[in-house]
């Protein structure tokens, strides 16, 4: 208990800020069922919102939490579709706008291979989501919020990088906590350099910090090489970091705290449809526990249990569960697999 707190005074919990997109999965349904197949083979697809902050978005949202976005959409039906689908979902809207020079929301493509293979196909020219300008950053929504998440790829490229940058800057400002969630995509980005340079000044400010070990070493790149997970963690926490998370896929991912201690956990075993979305669920599932106040190690196993409902199934948003259905999860799981959390100083 309190590794961090946040101003209950404030109307919103939680700002997303970066990518919203359009997801196209094969069709898994009971009238079709695209198997496990090669993406050119694939007829039918299902449409859902996608975007690893949309997602922790409606993530929270499913929660109990308020949360709210700042983003970029096109000025089309995609972007009906998405403005639309949050209102649903009783995410607050009133700071995602359209743009106007024809910017498309990104596609997203995802080929499902088996259950330990799968591939993402992009197409990111002429981007609504990077549209975002520094006149989009309202100082008074980020003054009104408990907490912003910053992602990642909002930063690879200007206008949106200045926009996150200013995001930041007035979180500070008026003490609104502040998490990066590094989410890593190749698309955009220049060089690792770049990455480097964005990448640290956001870690440097953030009170959270999510993410796996090679965006870790992405952020660490122009600072110091070849760290390790507890080196990484006290190289953060010596500027601002409160929590540091890094994630390491199927084998587990550890949380660090200030005080010096460590908290990690095991997946739980799921029958996987895709490789992705389980780090969206995760997002969700910890930061909500953070919020409730809970045991950091409880907001870790909540977390890997959201993140394994995820890999199970064929979509991300629609399918992120309610807080009921994750203990129900993690409930069912102990009886047929036992206790998995590992606690304390051991590390994965």
């Amino acid at each position: 208990m309190g590794y961090i707190s946040f101003d209950k005074s404030r109307k919103l919990d939680l700002i997303l800020l970066g990518r919203v997109a359009i997801d196209f999965n094969p069709a898994y349904t009971d009238q079709v069922k695209e198997e496990f197949k090669p993406l050119e083979d694939v007829h039918m697809f299902e449409k859902y919102v996608g975007g690893s902050p949309a997602n922790i978005a409606v993530g929270v949202q499913r929660h109990g939490l308020k949360a709210g976005f700042i983003g970029k959409v096109s000025d089309d039906q995609f972007g009906d579709f998405v403005i639309d689908y949050f209102d649903s979902e009783g995410i607050d809207t009133s700071h995602i706008t359209r743009c106007t020079g024809g910017e498309k929301l990104g596609l997203t493509f995802t080929e499902m291979l088996s259950q330990s293979e799968s591939n993402i196909l992009m197409y990111r020219n002429c981007i609504a989501d990077l549209q975002l300008s520094v006149d989009d950053i309202d100082a008074d929504y980020i003054q009104n919020a408990k907490a912003i998440l910053i992602s990642g790829t909002a930063l690879a490229e200007s206008p949106s990088r200045e926009a996150a940058l200013k995001a930041i800057m007035l979180a500070k400002k008026y003490r609104t906590r502040i998490i990066f969630d590094i989410d890593y995509r190749a698309y955009n980005w220049k060089n690792q350099d770049e990455i480097s340079i964005y990448y640290s000044i956001a870690a440097k400010n953030a009170d959270i910090i999510m993410g796996s070990r090679e965006e870790y070493d992405l952020t660490e790149h122009l600072i110091q090489e070849n760290l390790k997970d507890c080196e990484s963690a006290a190289l953060w926490q010596r500027y601002h970091a409160k929590i540091v998370v890094i994630k390491h896929g199927m084998k587990g991912s550890t949380a660090y705290t200030r005080d010096g201690a460590s908290y990690s956990i095991r997946p739980f075993p799921v029958k996987a449809r895709k490789g992705f979305g389980g780090g969206d669920g995760y997002g969700a599932g910890f930061l909500y526990g953070l919020f409730e106040g809970w045991e950091l190690i409880d907001c870790l196993e909540f977390g890997s249990a959201e993140a394994s409902m995820m890999v199970r199934s064929n979509n991300c948003s629609d399918s992120l569960p309610n807080t009921e259905e994750v203990h129900e999860f993690i409930r069912r799981e102990k009886e047929e697999y036992g206790e998995m959390v590992a606690k304390g100083e051991e590390q994965i």
